[in-house]
């Protein structure tokens, strides 16, 4: 089979799957496994150069006019329609995170002949994300392994919350996840049960809930224990680089609970949390070291996790 992945929340899958080696096509951001991927051909890529922008400015590119209502990413139909792929994996969620649903069905129209299957994936909660594991496995002639995978994540989630409840009693500490720096933007979606399930109280979105950004004043009225950094698409060291800037000359930062007790974590947003795929299951094991100190699976390692100073 001929697989072509415009999402890397579905390369995830596939290499889940043990079926990475079908991968004929990728999205310039499918990143892992990275021995898997490194030559699968690329047909995708950027509107603009996020490396060169700050924060502010992807916002205000995201956000504008020229695209609204439209993907940010191109997609190199010549490309797409050389490599024959008899399965295109995409999604229909956000045009922020991939090539949109709309431009991948209008691509595959213009092809010849019957031309590929398109699975459209749009996961908003842990059991959607874990039914996309299913369908795509189903899709792709690998249901019983699909269906081993699902069992071994659904274990694993309930060690999370088997091994949290153990350490925290009946204390839940109240925790804000933010996707987004400038402007201040609350993880949604999957990410307040990731924090539910690792024995925290999750602040500001709700299990499922597509967010918005937000004014300052409602993360500082919520008054969190632990704040969670992990911008969409960021990796560790980027964030690592930007947040002081973002986020210390606000108003009351040092007020903030989380800031007083030193609990302000960096985490690989794109890896665990951003993205819909098998991995969020090691987000959750990985908020249960961040939240309780407990070690859920391998180990955490400090690019999964890290502490950063917020000594005023």
């Amino acid at each position: 089979m001929r697989i072509v992945s415009l999402l890397p929340a579905a390369t995830d899958i596939v290499a889940e799957l043990g079926l990475a080696g079908a991968l004929v096509g990728r999205t310039h951001e499918c990143d892992w496994p990275p021995e898997a991927v490194a030559g699968v051909p690329v047909v995708t890529a950027a509107g603009f150069d996020a490396d060169a922008m700050s924060s502010r400015e992807i916002s205000t590119a995201v956000g504008g006019a020229a695209h609204r209502g439209s993907s940010l990413y191109t997609l190199d139909t010549d490309a797409l329609a050389a490599l024959a792929p008899e399965v295109v994996l995409t999604q229909d969620l956000c045009d922020v995170c991939a090539v949109s649903y709309e431009a991948v069905s209008r691509t595959v129209r213009m092809l010849a002949g019957a031309g590929p299957r398109v699975l459209s994936l749009e996961p908003h909660t842990l059991d959607d994300v874990l039914d996309c594991l299913l369908r795509v496995g189903e899709t792709l002639g690998a249901r019983d392994v699909a269906e081993r995978r699902c069992a071994e994540l659904r274990a694993r989630l309930a060690d999370v919350e088997r091994l949290t409840t153990a350490a925290r009693g009946h204390t839940r500490p109240r925790v804000a996840a933010i996707e987004w720096l400038d402007p201040l933007w609350p993880a949604g979606h999957w990410v307040p049960e990731q924090i539910r399930h690792a024995g925290g109280e999750p602040l500001l979105a709700a299990a499922g809930e597509h967010t918005k950004p937000m004014e300052w004043e409602a993360l500082r009225a919520a008054r969190p224990d632990v704040l969670l950094l992990l911008p969409c698409g960021f990796p560790p060291a980027r964030t690592m680089r930007e947040w002081e800037a973002a986020l210390t000359g606000l108003p009351g930062w040092h007020d903030l609970p989380a800031v007083r007790a030193g609990e302000v974590w960096v985490l690989d947003g794109p890896a665990y949390f951003n993205r819909p795929g098998p991995r969020v299951v090691r987000g959750a094991e990985v908020l249960a070291h961040v939240l309780h100190g407990v070690t859920a699976g391998e180990p955490v390692g400090r690019a999964e996790a890290r502490r950063v100073t917020t000594a005023a």
